[in-house]
């Protein structure tokens, strides 16, 4: 016996452990985790996004989805001969349905610490670098051609694209919008040069309003972050192993840009308006 420690002492502190050891096991052996689930349903919950191209888009008259996430997701579902369903929800509450387990996979998700927290990423689906949306005239081409004070650059608050702004651009003219719609509103009333957008949202801005002026992707340096695929956070690591021998495959073989494009140009984009250093 230790010194310092009862019979007593002991039993009484197995009667509180052995409890919570046994809870733990049950819990662990009861809960049926992703893997197990979707290869005994055959089907994958996904979180879709309405008006989100060049991600997803909802036919409303069909009530039918489209865009790159959802090609994505179709293909993903072969792997276990399963189908597809549809969970509406946006980029913030799609990392809750997946802590509620309403969802099993959510698409371009930035991997913050945060959101690290609470859930689990898959390896990158693409690596998103971001760029200007340049009012008619301004052509710049780093950062350092926007880090000027006579520059008049929007942003929306909170975003990532005001964290990238305010870090690369410091001595241009910010203002933080409430929303990306009035940040650009900004742009189409002349109250601006620049917006500063993620490449794809800025393609897409453009398709919508070719007035706008140009969209160019910043160097010197590259800004770029990782568009993942979000999962929950659980023991059994099986479906996002497979999700990622998935990505793993398409992007080497060029498939993932290819969907990629392909949703881009339901935008009403064309190809040449995809800036030349744009990876997928």
């Amino acid at each position: 016996m230790a010194k310092g420690f009862s019979r007593r002492g002991m039993a009484a502190i197995g009667a509180l452990a052995t409890p919570a050891l046994f809870i733990g096991r049950a819990e662990a052996q009861g809960a049926e985790s992703t893997f197990e689930r979707v290869s005994r349903t055959k089907v994958i919950r996904v979180a879709a996004l309405p008006g989100e191209l060049p991600f997803f888009r909802k036919d409303i008259a069909t009530g039918e989805w489209s865009g790159a996430c959802i090609d994505m997701a179709t293909d993903i579902a072969k792997v276990w001969e399963a189908k597809l369903e549809y969970v509406e929800s946006t980029y913030g509450n799609s990392v809750l349905d997946l802590q509620s387990n309403k969802v099993d996979i959510a698409f371009a998700l930035n991997p913050t610490p945060t959101r690290a927290l609470s859930i689990r990423f898959t390896d990158p689906v693409i690596i998103h670098p971001f760029g200007a949306l340049a009012r008619k005239g301004f052509e710049p081409k780093t950062w350092g051609d926007i880090n000027k004070p006579e520059v008049r650059v929007v942003v929306d608050i909170g975003s990532l694209q005001e964290t990238a702004a305010r870090r690369f651009a410091p001595k241009s003219t910010i203002t933080a919008f409430k929303t990306r719609d009035e940040a650009l509103l900004a742009m189409q009333g002349g109250r601006a040069d620049v917006d500063i957008l993620a490449a794809l949202l800025g393609i897409t801005a453009l398709a919508k309003n070719p007035a706008l002026g140009t969209y160019r992707v910043l160097g010197e340096p590259t800004v770029a972050l990782p568009s993942c695929i979000g999962v929950r956070r659980e023991t059994d690591t099986r479906f996002v192993e497979v999700v990622n021998a998935w990505i793993a495959m398409n992007r080497g073989t060029g498939q993932i840009r290819e969907w990629m494009v392909n949703g881009i140009k339901m935008t009403g984009a064309k190809p040449e308006d995809i800036p030349d250093n744009l990876q997928f």
